[in-house]
């Protein structure tokens, strides 16, 4: 009963977020699952990058205050090119890159890093 108590009042305390800072810009991987050739791609902040037939925006990197080698969180939106539609849009975290991924039979986009120059 007692460690029941002390789980309960752990899951109820609020997180503390961590404060983050954005990058000019980030690298991001693209994989072409049918040739398997794997590309990294550098972006600047607003930076349309093109894989394949497919049109990679970065709208944001942002990664922890004080640590830019720490986890990137990158904010993307990938459209097919000459589409509106877009296949993804949201944030990619280059340390659990299957948490938020692109789905798509052919390629595969996830987040490496932020760039701080």
């Amino acid at each position: 009963m007692r460690k029941l108590l002390i789980l309960l009042a752990v899951l109820s305390s609020p997180l503390h977020a961590e404060e983050a800072t954005s990058a000019p810009g980030g690298v991001l991987r693209a994989l072409d699952k049918v040739s398997g050739a794997a590309q990294d791609i550098v972006m600047f902040r607003g930076q349309t990058a093109h894989v394949g037939n497919l049109d990679v925006l970065m709208t944001d990197c942002r990664f922890p205050k004080g640590n830019p080698a720490g986890d990137a969180y990158v904010e993307l939106e990938i459209k097919t090119t000459g589409r509106d539609d877009k296949l993804f849009s949201g944030w990619m975290i280059a340390s659990s890159p299957a948490l938020s991924a692109l789905e798509h039979p052919r390629y595969d986009i996830w987040a490496i890093r932020c760039t701080t120059s």
